[in-house]
Formats: C-alpha cells, sequence, structure tokens
C-alpha cells in the first residue's frame, strides 16, 4: 500500500505542476521592462496576473497527456535494467488514468 501511495504522490504532483503552468498566464513585453521606482505599482496584490482558468475538457487533456507521455517513456525503455523504472511509469499512467472517469483511456501494453 505504502509504495503505491508514493507512485500516486509522483504522478499526482507533476500533473498538478503541469496544471499549474497551463494556467499561467504569458508575460507580454510590456511586462518585462522595468519601471522606474516613481512609477512602480503600490499595494498589496498589484504585481500578481490573474491566472487563465482551466475548463474541465483542458485539464482532462492535461491528465491525459500527462499519463501519455509517461507510457510513452515507458515503452522507449526496453533494457531490462529500466524494468522497475517502466513499471513505475506504468503505475503513474495508471493512477492518472482513474482520474479520467469514464473517459476514453488507452489499453495499457
Amino acid at each position: 500500500m505504502r509504495a503505491r501511495d508514493k507512485v500516486a504522490v509522483s504522478a499526482l504532483r507533476a500533473t498538478l505542476s503541469a496544471l499549474d503552468n497551463a494556467e499561467a498566464v504569458p508575460v507580454g513585453e510590456a511586462g518585462t521592462r522595468g519601471l522606474s521606482i516613481e512609477e512602480s505599482p503600490v499595494g498589496v496584490g498589484v504585481t500578481e496576473a490573474v491566472r487563465r482558468e482551466l475548463s474541465e475538457r483542458d485539464v482532462t487533456d492535461i491528465v491525459r497527456a500527462e499519463a501519455t507521455e509517461r507510457l510513452d517513456v515507458a515503452a522507449q525503455l526496453k533494457a531490462p535494467a529500466h524494468a522497475d523504472r517502466v513499471a513505475r511509469l506504468r503505475a503513474e499512467a495508471a493512477v492518472l488514468h482513474g482520474f479520467l472517469d469514464g473517459h476514453d483511456t488507452p489499453d495499457q501494453p
């Protein structure tokens, strides 16, 4: 049970990071230029950018892409020395597919 928790935690942390990155708003050119001290915004939160809101489809696509990436890497690792890594990647993909509830999930090799 403990080993499965580590696999799930690893998969979920990476996927949450991917979701967080997808919510980021690209910084425009104006945002990269420095302002003089007199023109600097003042106050709590004035330098915070509004995050992009992901739709349910966006989230599903990102989770599916994370799972597919793990299965693709597992398929590329052919050497017997990588057997543990392949098993871990497939287990992480299975965890992520479990969150896709009812959406089409590809068969695992």
